[in-house]
């Protein structure tokens, strides 16, 4: 099923931008490219904003979730994206925190009540759904909510850090482990291979077990320090205290209960789940799943706060993402790779050249 929504036309101006749009939702099988090549007018910074000139932004499952409607957008036609770094060029009225020329990056927050908790506010707003994001020459977001890269990534390395790192920030820190205690990883995709690399350094005596479908990515999470790497539905070689999910499916969350330890927890790090294999949930069994006082733990978005803290900590380790490029007219194979499993690291699209960021 196609879902189309009638928008206004677009007023040209004398500005304007290239820019992948989503004009309607629906199945990736049925609708292989549904981004669109477009030209429109370059965006102006309103009060406390920025206007940003992107240099690249990262590829997320978050927007298939978006693209097959499980997370829609409010509007169409959108801009999507959240991995997006680039300079910045113009100050709307009142900025105060960054100047013309800082590079800055923008994750899966674009605006929130600034609170501790302001992931789970009413007033969040994602970047790329909520409001237009990466996939596009430029784009106008809050000062808040712009924040600094460390000097020593590329635009590429930083991309990925903006949500998968960051949202894998969240999730190793709501696990509640201490070091020395086993962590589990499921899936080994953009934000798993950033997160072994965070948990070997905050955790060092930790041993970290994957368990994945691919082989390929089984073998470069042994690669990173996985202790071990195994299939999904694989008993690891001793309880866990945690896991952490990154699949977009139902059945490594059933099978990943059974390998906790009792009072162990899964923590669920996405935003959507496909209900293609929902019916696994039925094998559930509460004495050798739920019992023992183990249990389910989701993570809503992020904050400001987690991406500010893990760029920092990025830089000090330092992590290193592995990526893969593609040019940002190249966007709809990137999205159909990421949607059939083919994945290493993470997915970046190219969309200014190096002569557009000379000083």
């Amino acid at each position: 099923m196609i879902s189309r929504k009638v928008v206004a036309p677009i007023l040209w101006e004398e500005d304007i931008m290239r820019a992948m749009i989503l004009s309607q939702t629906g199945s990736l099988d049925d609708h292989p490219a549904p981004l669109e090549m477009v030209e429109l007018p370059d965006p102006t910074p309103g009060l406390q904003e920025v206007l940003i000139k992107i240099s690249v932004c990262g590829v997320c499952h978050t927007e298939l979730d978006e693209i097959e409607g499980r997370t829609p957008p409010p509007y169409l036609p959108i801009v999507l994206g959240h991995e997006v770094v680039g300079i910045v060029t113009e100050l709307g009225e009142d900025v105060t925190k960054h100047r013309v020329g800082d590079r800055v990056g923008v994750g899966w927050i674009y605006h929130s009540d600034g609170s501790k908790n302001e992931n789970l506010s009413s007033e969040f707003r994602a970047t790329g759904r909520d409001a237009n994001g990466g996939y596009a020459e430029f784009m106008t977001v809050h000062e808040n909510y712009a924040f600094p890269i460390p000097e020593m990534f590329t635009d590429e390395q930083a991309a990925p850090l903006l949500c998968a790192g960051s949202i894998g920030y969240r999730a190793l820190r709501l696990t509640n482990i201490t070091n020395g205690q086993p962590l589990g990883l499921t899936g080994f995709g953009g934000s798993a291979h950033i997160v072994i690399q965070l948990a070997r350094h905050q955790f060092p005596d930790s041993p970290v077990y994957v368990f994945a479908r691919d082989e390929r990515e089984r073998q470069f999470a042994l690669e990173l320090g996985a202790v071990w790497a195994g299939d999904t539905a694989e008993h690891a070689p001793e309880k866990l205290q945690a896991i952490i999910d990154t699949t977009p499916a139902w059945t490594p969350v059933v099978e990943a209960m059974k390998n906790l330890c009792p009072g162990g927890r899964l923590v669920v790090n996405a935003i959507r789940k496909q209900d293609g294999d929902k019916e696994s949930l039925l094998g559930l069994d509460y004495e050798n799943h739920l019992w023992m006082e183990r249990e389910i733990k989701s993570v809503a978005n992020i904050t400001g706060r987690d991406i500010a803290e893990f760029l920092a900590t990025a830089a000090t380790i330092p992590i290193k993402p592995n990526f893969q490029t593609y040019q940002l007219e190249d966007a709809n194979r990137a999205l159909l790779e990421l949607k059939q499993g083919s994945i290493r690291g993470a997915k970046v699209l190219i969309v200014g050249s190096d002569d557009d960021f000379q000083n």
